[in-house]
């Protein structure tokens, strides 16, 4: 098949994206397919644009990508773009997505992985990856997540939304509950979190949230374990457990090698595993996701299970977490990405 492997964009989880971007294509490519690697908003900075020849060239627009520690310079990147434009999608995108059978959506965070990518898509007859427009939009916004999952009975700390007039209103002001997790709405990789331990600290959290959006959610602090569970075509892998080394899980301790420790199969019980796989399926549908998708899970020392939020385009780096729960049921990398895509096509038929 012609897939245009999708990555990069104007999200703070754009190095991620091009890592996870960079490792698909080379494992479609060992699979056989013909792939071109493409920056969504840099586009294919050229004059004239010959699809089937950067298709048969394999055309690839990074090497070697790293994650670094720093959150990307976003300015940065929109001045390094040859056009001036306020499209989200660079030079001949479009053109270059509509000659290919598929395309692999490796984006995370933002347009990429909000529903609006998939809209635009679906609206020009482009196939891809992963979930639709509604359910990628839902599943985005964590506030929206938190209202389905009640309205399912799927398990899931208590938390308010807050805007910025709210610190006028004193809505803020009468939040008490405390510890508790303050995170931007639609936010990725743990950018932009905070856990706070009383009320003092509670207003800088929010200022440094609302950095990153107007939609802040804050949610009750559950002190227990953490854990992941992927979903492909509706069914659990195994559960994955993560332990940072210090601090919680934020974007540092989830790219930086070494920093987190992360065990799978978990080590749990029987009865506990099949309770958390189920809840993971129960999330998946009720958010209607499609494909593939991570549900973020706790498990708090009395046998409580909270549902955090709902990832519909999970990371493919070396360090994230399907790669690993897939291999552990035996499927490599390779046969993963395959398999995406295999499970992405089923939505079209």
């Amino acid at each position: 098949m012609n897939i245009v492997v999708l990555a990069g964009g104007l999200s703070t989880e754009r190095d991620v994206s091009v890592t996870s971007g960079s490792m698909v294509a080379k494992a479609l490519r060992k699979k056989g397919h013909s792939v071109v690697l493409l920056d969504v908003y840099m586009g294919y900075e050229q004059d004239e644009c010959d699809a089937a020849a950067l298709f048969k060239n394999g055309y690839d627009f990074t090497k070697d990508i790293s994650v670094s520690e720093k959150i990307p310079d976003i300015s940065e990147i929109k001045q390094r773009r040859r056009i001036r434009s306020d499209s989200y999608f660079g030079e001949h995108v479009e053109d270059i997505c509509r000659y290919a059978d598929i395309v692999f959506l490796a984006l995370h965070g933002g347009d990429g992985e909000n529903g609006r990518l998939q809209a635009a898509f679906d609206l020009m007859g482009i196939k891809y990856t992963g979930s639709g427009y509604l359910a990628s939009a839902n599943a985005m916004n964590k506030g929206v997540t938190k209202s389905i999952f009640l309205d399912h009975k799927v398990g899931t700390p208590y938390g308010e939304c807050f805007r910025p007039e709210d610190k006028l209103s004193g809505r803020i002001d009468d939040f008490d509950i405390f510890p508790c997790v303050v995170k931007p709405c639609s936010g990725g990789s743990s950018v932009g979190v905070s856990i706070v331990e009383d009320k003092s600290d509670f207003r800088r959290a929010l200022d440094e949230a609302f950095k990153y959006e107007t939609e802040v959610l804050v949610e009750q602090y559950i002190k227990g374990r953490e854990f992941s569970v992927g979903v492909i075509d509706g069914k659990a892998l195994p559960i994955i457990e993560i332990i940072p080394k210090s601090g919680f899980y934020d974007y540092v301790n989830k790219y930086q090698s070494g920093r987190t420790e992360e065990i799978c199969p978990a080590e749990l019980d029987e009865e506990t595993t099949l309770r958390m796989q189920i809840e993971a399926q129960k999330a998946y549908d009720a958010l209607g996701l499609e494909g593939y998708g991570r549900i973020d899970f706790l498990l708090d020392g009395s046998g409580s299970l909270y549902a955090l939020e709902a990832n519909t385009l999970p990371g493919m780096t070396g360090a994230s977490l399907i790669p690993q729960e897939a291999k552990a049921v035996g499927i490599d990398y390779p046969d993963l990405c395959d398999m995406i895509v295999e499970v992405s096509l089923k939505k079209y038929e």
